[in-house]
């Protein structure tokens, strides 16, 4: 979405399946402004790179489903993470990859965000 497409909105959630759905930060802020529930779509795409993690490192298909079926605590996760911190979701996903990336690997700041927390 973009400063052209954002006010046509009429919707109470936005999980869109495509990269990037917020063509700029400010506009996940707008979508906050407007009570429209953001879904981060780094983190409702994590199946696939889930499932790649997995066969690279050989798991067998039932934990690659396992942790693919744990993207809707995550994304409950992140819900409350905004709501109790008063942020928007695209926000509090981004906090939530940080923590998990640093408790694993002890990086500062990802390269990548959300992907290394979805195979935690």
């Amino acid at each position: 979405m973009n400063d052209t497409t954002l006010p046509r909105l009429r919707v109470e959630i936005i999980a869109g399946a495509a990269n990037n759905q917020l063509a700029e930060d400010r506009h996940g802020d707008l979508l906050e402004e407007r009570n429209i529930l953001y879904a981060p779509d780094y983190v409702i795409n994590g199946g696939g790179v889930i499932n790649v993690y997995g066969e690279i490192h050989r798991w067998p298909a039932e934990r690659s489903q396992k942790k693919a079926g744990e993207i809707y605590e995550t994304l409950l996760r992140i819900f409350a993470i905004a709501r109790e911190d008063r942020i928007p979701t695209y926000r509090a996903a981004d906090r939530l990859a940080e923590q998990r990336i640093a408790a694993v690997g002890g990086l500062d700041r990802p390269s990548l965000p959300g992907a290394s927390f979805l195979v935690h």
